[in-house]
């Protein structure tokens, strides 16, 4: 059985529309008129102990619902979801002790207490042990240094600095899975570095897995490497990043270092090179016309690569152009 599994999952939502005007008082409270709103429509997918998977979408794709749904907080109108072995929406206490779970836009932080008494709280909550408590407040406080701001109420914190406390708070139990909701939403650069370190070592050091949504496309190529993308509430692409840049990135570049400086124009008949100077190559390719492979092995015969990388077009402009399509 996989740690996650959802099934055919619709979640509905009825609107109500008022009507304005003193004469449809009486008919906007005892008649009102309801449309239904498919927030979810015959969603399905597992993921696996310790995957990182990121949910893309634009605003109103269903994310967030269903983010909400696998953490317990809405049930599913139809279709099945277990999270580790258990219905969330069912078991909401027991569901609790397995996850961690953060939005950005919402703190569940008490806004008068300092960060000391925030973690002694949620201590108590999730009623950890004082051997497991003291070891990932320690290690979280070093690893987002905290220190600085341990004894400052949340009221007077940045957005960066509550967001490292939302995070931390969220991971005390060493839950099994942590669910992110636009983590680093209005953060500057720094404190987003710091936010997708953290959330990359918990990920690879303790095989957390991983739940992401995120506007910012960044913290999905970082972070992920498995990609769902929903629009109007329906799954339309669930496979790993690497292969979605493979299958949409038309133009892709390459940057090569050879052992030596390459003092001839190299020319190929399917993609293009340009030397940068200092034993360095610039590649243009097409995916679609030419693997990475066939780049490599045909620059190898005509010199000795040391390293190379590559670079793809931004994950975001792919995205978008799925949307278009």
């Amino acid at each position: 059985m996989s740690l996650i599994e959802v099934k055919n999952v619709e979640k509905k939502y009825k609107i109500y529309k008022q009507k304005a005007g003193v004469k449809n008082v009486l008919k906007n409270l005892f008649c009102p008129e309801v449309s239904i709103k498919n927030a979810v429509s015959d969603l399905s997918f597992t993921i696996e102990k310790g995957e990182a998977v990121g949910l893309i979408g634009e605003n109103g794709a269903g994310k967030s619902t269903t983010i909400k749904m696998l953490s317990g907080v809405l049930f599913p109108t139809a279709g099945e979801i277990t999270v580790s072995g258990i219905v969330p929406y069912k078991n909401r206490i027991e569901n609790a002790r397995n996850i961690g779970v953060v939005f950005g836009q919402r703190s569940r932080l008490n806004w008068d207490l300092p960060m000391e008494d925030s973690f002694e709280l949620y201590k108590e909550i999730y009623q950890i042990d004082d051997r497991l408590y003291n070891y990932n407040k320690d290690k979280f406080i070093e690893l987002l240094k905290l220190d600085e701001f341990y004894s400052t109420p949340i009221r007077q914190l940045s957005l960066g600095q509550r967001m490292k406390v939302e995070i931390a708070v969220a991971m005390l139990h060493s839950p099994d899975i942590l669910y992110l909701d636009e983590p680093t939403i209005g953060l500057d650069v720094l404190a987003k570095r710091q936010i997708r370190d953290f959330i990359k070592k918990r990920n690879k050091e303790d095989g957390t897995t991983i739940i992401l949504t995120s506007h910012d496309m960044k913290d999905l190529d970082l972070l992920c490497e498995r990609i769902i993308i929903l629009t109007k509430g329906k799954k339309i692409y669930d496979d790993s990043l690497q292969k979605f840049k493979n299958e949409h990135a038309k133009e892709s570049i390459i940057e090569i270092v050879c052992a030596e400086e390459t003092k001839t124009k190299l020319e190929f008949d399917n993609f293009e090179v340009a030397n940068t100077g200092e034993g360095s190559l610039r590649v243009k390719y097409n995916p679609e016309e030419v693997s990475l492979a066939e780049v490599i092995d045909s620059l190898g015969k005509e010199c000795v690569i040391k390293d190379f990388k590559v670079q793809y077009p931004d994950i975001e402009d792919m995205v978008r152009k799925i949307y278009e399509t």
